[in-house]
């Protein structure tokens, strides 16, 4: 309920970064046509910098869902609170009581009850 504003003002934060970053690297890379030695090494680092905001903000993407997803989990589904995933996941229990836990990306990985491991206290 108080997720998703947060949400939307981290996406709208994260495309601010990147137009400028865009508009910073576009206006560079146009000075630097007059000496080719350096317009070719500020291309080369513009596209770097670019890579690198493009992995910033799938990171940030990824986080922003895995954490919507588990907020949604938590109040929509049961939380298993005697079984943990096989690699320690919290487990939820969907309406169709199947279990499942979320990863990394936010996506929702079903297992199987044979699967689960004791939490341990």
């Amino acid at each position: 309920m108080y997720l998703l504003p947060k949400i939307t003002y981290i996406m709208k934060q994260l495309f601010a970064i990147a137009v400028l970053t865009a508009a910073v690297g576009f206006s560079t890379e146009i000075y630097a046509q007059k000496d080719t030695s350096t317009g070719q090494k500020i291309k080369k680092e513009a596209k770097e910098a670019g890579k690198d905001i493009k992995e910033g903000a799938e990171k940030a993407g990824d986080k922003t869902a895995e954490i919507a997803v588990k907020g949604a989990s938590t109040v929509t589904d049961k939380v298993y609170k005697d079984k943990v995933g096989p690699h320690g996941q919290t487990i939820y229990i969907d309406g169709h009581s199947r279990y499942y836990w979320v990863d990394d990306k936010g996506r929702k990985v079903y297992v199987p009850a044979s699967k689960l491991k004791d939490k341990k206290d």
